[in-house]
């Protein structure tokens, strides 16, 4: 399940502070080592069913390696906040380091732990105190700001670890958004600059910028090939060779649970308009029926999309 590039982190901080003033609010914010995991073969927590933990570890010199995949899986079960205690939380995830690392890795790796959530503790601390803005762009005085706190946990090559790669792309999103936003620019000054941008892209970045017009233009070659006949084999086949059998799988499945889900719409409607015809009934028992109705066949979540429907 990842969650990575979310529009420039800075953008989104806020997002990622509120869920942490859970660490700052719950009654025990000390980690205990008699923390015991539930029992759930499936997923740490519901919200998590149907993911899968993010993070390949790497280990070098009896030492785990400080780089993205580790920060993924830390921020993975972190994200259960408020579904468990930052306790719970912190007993699975060294029950994870356990698992996938070596024993001479693991000191390394639970130290890297308690300072990442040390690290995530001070970010909202210095959301929790206004900062005088020392760059007039609020986005790069917000990532200014992160990076400096970050500093004071992690190394510089731990931060090219686990950061370099984001930081990377996050910096080349932000100067995009100052060149636009920049009113003493012209247009074709404009286009200069982000031509030049361009121009000085990493293979890597690059790569994760047309991503999403991969998977567009993917897209659009599915419906054509489906309007004009193709199976779904052959559209597998066709996202296999343009990314990866894995993705084309994880491709296949969301087209499933879109078509699951729109049949579900249209047999609800169906029931929907037959309520709605029934002249015996009153508009008390006009609505509840179609309370029932909704009751029967969508969890409380989905109830909230039927609106765009009716």
């Amino acid at each position: 399940m990842k969650t990575r590039h979310l529009l420039a982190s800075a953008a989104l901080l806020a997002a990622a502070f509120c869920l942490f003033q859970h660490f700052t609010s719950a009654p025990d914010a000390t980690p205990q080592a008699s923390a015991k995991r539930d029992d759930n073969p499936f997923a740490f927590v519901k919200s998590m069913q149907g993911t899968e933990p993010d993070g390949k570890l790497s280990v070098s010199v009896d030492s785990v390696v400080a780089n993205a995949e580790l920060r993924h899986l830390f921020d993975y079960y972190l994200g259960a906040v408020g579904e468990k205690t930052l306790p719970q939380i912190r007993a699975e995830i060294e029950l994870q380091l356990t698992h996938q690392l070596p024993p001479a890795a693991l000191p390394s790796a639970k130290q890297l732990l308690e300072r990442y959530i040390a690290y995530k503790t001070a970010l909202v601390d210095m959301e929790k105190t206004p900062q005088q803005p020392t760059d007039a762009n609020p986005l790069r005085a917000r990532l200014v700001a992160m990076r400096q706190v970050r500093e004071r946990f992690f190394s510089p090559r731990e931060i090219a670890g686990m950061w370099g790669f984001d930081d990377a792309y996050d910096d080349d999103a932000v100067a995009r958004w100052e060149i636009m936003q920049d009113p003493h620019l012209t247009a074709e000054q404009k286009r200069a600059r982000l031509a030049k941008l361009d121009a000085n892209m990493s293979p890597a970045l690059r790569a994760e910028r047309e991503a999403p017009l991969k998977v567009a233009k993917e897209e659009d070659q599915a419906k054509q090939m489906r309007a004009a006949g193709a199976g779904e084999d052959d559209i597998y086949r066709m996202r296999a060779t343009t990314f990866s059998p894995e993705a084309a799988a994880r491709m296949a499945a969301v087209d499933q649970e879109n078509t699951n889900w729109k049949n579900r719409i249209a047999d609800y409607l169906d029931q929907r308009n037959k309520v709605m015809g029934d002249t015996t009934l009153s508009d008390t028992d006009r609505q509840a029926s179609l309370q029932q109705l909704r009751d029967a066949r969508f969890s409380v979540n989905e109830q909230k999309r039927l609106g765009a429907y009716e």
